[in-house]
């Protein structure tokens, strides 16, 4: 799994395709994440992973500590 750090003194932004599964994860207080995209907001059409599904086994670098309830509540992934 690759990982791009962005911060204020790298300059760098990242593009994300449509459709293409990502996370955010901050590492310091009082980040703020903004992103543009592509379509206007559709709550019935959205999809998602939970960051902690077995299925993917990610590691992430810190522990998650605050993460809303629809981005906490994606059932298990299932092909």
């Amino acid at each position: 799994m690759d990982w791009v750090e962005l911060k204020a003194d790298n300059y760098r932004m990242l593009y994300v395709p449509e459709n293409f599964a990502h996370g955010f994860l901050t590492l310091e207080d009082n980040t703020e994440v903004i992103y543009q995209v592509s379509q206007f907001y559709t709550p019935g059409s959205e999809r998602g992973i939970c960051y902690n599904d077995p299925a993917f086994g990610i590691s992430w670098p810190l522990e998650v500590q605050v993460i809303s309830d629809k981005d906490g509540g994606w059932p298990d992934y299932k092909l």
